[in-house]
């Protein structure tokens, strides 16, 4: 099984940062929560502090796990280790994405999403709800 974190990055407006996978990836076209493949030893902050360095060139703080997903592609399972983090600002330049915006919870599920961050769409949903 593979392990993936993946960032729900804060601004100070409540907003989350959301981005498209671009052509030639796998997941093309579908949004994610930001983030990669853990390399080994790493933990999920550590993971997620270098990927956003190397895919966005920006700077994050993680500080609260926020949840694990378990999803089987076919080709791969993924166990998807999701984060809160707090957004420090910076220009953002993508290598992995094509696009990105800034969301709130409510507008999350306009977006087509890579199944294994549904669940935590979802939760985000549900907490912007109560």
């Amino acid at each position: 099984m593979l392990k993936v974190a993946a960032a729900i990055i804060e601004d100070e407006e409540g907003r989350v940062l959301v981005a498209r996978r671009k052509p030639g990836k796998s997941q093309a076209g579908l949004w994610e929560f930001p983030g990669g493949k853990l390399e080994p030893g790493e933990s999920p902050v550590e993971c997620l502090q270098r990927e956003l360095r190397e895919e966005m060139a920006i700077d994050i703080a993680p500080y609260e796990s926020f949840g694990e997903n378990v999803h089987d592609y076919g080709n791969v399972t993924i166990c998807l280790i999701a984060w809160r983090a707090k957004w420090r600002p910076g220009t953002i330049r993508l290598t992995d994405h094509d696009e990105y915006r800034w969301a709130r919870p409510s507008e999350l599920a306009s977006f087509e999403w890579a199944p294994a961050d549904i669940p935590f769409v979802d939760k985000l949903l549900r907490e912007s709800v109560g």
